[in-house]
């Protein structure tokens, strides 16, 4: 792994701020089609028991939210009905049971993630309930072997709630901050006091909770330098185990609620990538590990520990230490990946009714993984989680001569040696100091299917 100092050089920053893919799945979702069906997904699953099966990672979607953030691009429901969200759980208990029915019981269910939406929009009672149910279909590991973690917004929960999630089971929460400043939070319609938030954070220490993340957002309307400074200085104080930073990513072509935001108030060209230094600068001063991509956290937090020592990997939730599991998908929207298969629900809680009370699994689309995809995405999980590839090692794995198999993707990576941003021997590729803030472009040179399109995917940096 390239040394924690993490230069940021403006003029390559600049340079390599393409848009591209996040790559928590190769090939990515664009890729996954509806001839891919319940049939082919009940077969990925026989393949994935064949041998020694691995653990079983659940994600559980819940759509719903009472309010709307402007800057959202995630799939969402506003409401203030609650017969929805009891509708939807017995829904979700349904696809549970359906599931279950195709994996051998002896798996152990080791990682459990609750995301949205709003998890929290469920009561207590609903969400014990949902907890209920899984445990009922499906074996939990140990706790000492558990990662059970759900997203929390911080203007839905008393402290109180965070007790009794702790005993319901849960051991590591993420709370959405994005910015304390108040002109920031009324430009995108989420308003929370920081009192809140340390409140929470103080009962979710107090409940023993194994880690606390937060996630912060650079680049929304009205930031500026001093007043992310401020948001940052107050974040650090608060002291959470791991800090996910997003750039945000202005796309009101394809998401509505992005509209709402006013031209004006959005941060002239450039703000985001001082943003960016500003929390690289901030962050690592204040001890945290600079993970990769958007991640950073603690030297004593799992994820920095698994970052030393070569055992960190990446999945739907971005970097994770348990991505050994088979990934089972939840919930409208939601994506799986068992054994050498994607797969996605249908889209919609009308739809997913519709499937489920005909006691069908509401697969949408999904993608099997060829032996030149499961090469490919080995080797980008390598450069993001490692910041290397030993040719050697591929070689073996996969019958290939590396300099030759890639000598494309190698060739157009030429640019990014002479910005000795990378290094290419004979033996490996391994990324640079200042390379590391360029992972996705990295990735894009290996990616046999990526077309330009820059209305379609986030800016890489």
């Amino acid at each position: 792994m390239s040394s924690d100092v993490l230069p940021f050089q403006r003029s390559l920053v600049e340079k390599y701020d393409l848009p591209g893919p996040r790559y928590t799945s190769y090939p990515t979702a664009p890729n996954f089609h509806a001839g891919f069906g319940v049939d082919d997904y009940r077969q990925a699953v026989q393949r994935s028991q064949q041998g020694t099966p691995k653990p079983l990672s659940v994600y559980v979607h819940v759509p719903f939210c009472e309010s709307l953030c402007y800057y959202c691009a995630c799939s969402k429901i506003i409401t203030h009905n609650r017969e929805r969200a009891a509708e939807y759980l017995g829904l979700l208990k349904r696809e549970i049971a359906l599931q279950a029915e195709l994996f051998d019981g002896q798996r152990e269910l080791a990682q459990l993630h609750l995301g949205g939406g709003t998890p929290t929009f469920l009561t207590n009672a609903q969400l014990a309930g949902l907890i209920d149910s899984l445990a009922q279909h499906f074996s939990f590991a140990p706790m000492s072997r558990r990662e059970f973690s759900l997203e929390v917004d911080p203007r839905t929960v008393t402290p109180q709630q965070i007790h009794e999630l702790r005993a319901m089971g849960f051991n590591r929460l993420s709370f959405g901050i994005q910015d304390f400043d108040p002109l920031v939070q009324k430009a995108v319609n989420r308003l929370q006091s920081e009192a809140q938030v340390a409140a929470l954070m103080d009962a979710a220490r107090e409940a023993d909770f194994a880690s606390v993340s937060v996630d912060l957002i650079y680049g929304l309307p009205l930031q500026t330098r001093d007043s992310f400074d401020t948001t940052l200085a107050k974040v650090v104080a608060l002291r959470p185990d791991r800090i996910a930073a997003y750039s945000y990513a202005h796309l009101p072509s394809l998401f509505k609620a992005q509209r709402l935001i006013r031209d004006e108030d959005m941060p002239p060209p450039g703000r985001k990538l001082e943003l960016l230094e500003l929390t690289i600068e901030r962050l690592t001063q204040a001890g945290y590990v600079y993970i990769g991509m958007d991640h950073f956290a603690l030297p004593e937090d799992e994820l920095s520990l698994a970052r030393e020592n070569g055992t960190l990997q990446r999945n739907f939730q971005g970097y994770s230490t348990h991505a050994q599991c088979d990934m089972i998908g939840l919930g409208v929207t939601s994506i799986g990946k068992v054994g050498d298969a994607y797969s996605q629900n249908v889209k919609t809680t009308a739809e997913y009714a519709e499937h489920l009370e005909a006691g069908r699994l509401p697969v949408l689309r999904g993608y099997r993984l060829t032996a030149e995809d499961q090469l490919r995405a080995e080797l980008i999980t390598a450069l993001m989680c490692h910041g290397e590839v030993r040719f050697a090692e591929f070689e073996d794995r996969h019958g290939i001569h590396f300099q030759q198999h890639f000598a494309a993707a190698l060739n157009q990576l030429e640019e990014m040696r002479e910005d000795d941003l990378i290094e290419i021997k004979q033996d490996a590729l391994r990324v640079r100091p200042a390379g590391r803030l360029m992972m996705r472009n990295l990735a894009m040179a290996f990616d046999a299917y990526l077309v330009a399109e820059s209305g379609r995917f986030s800016r890489t940096v």
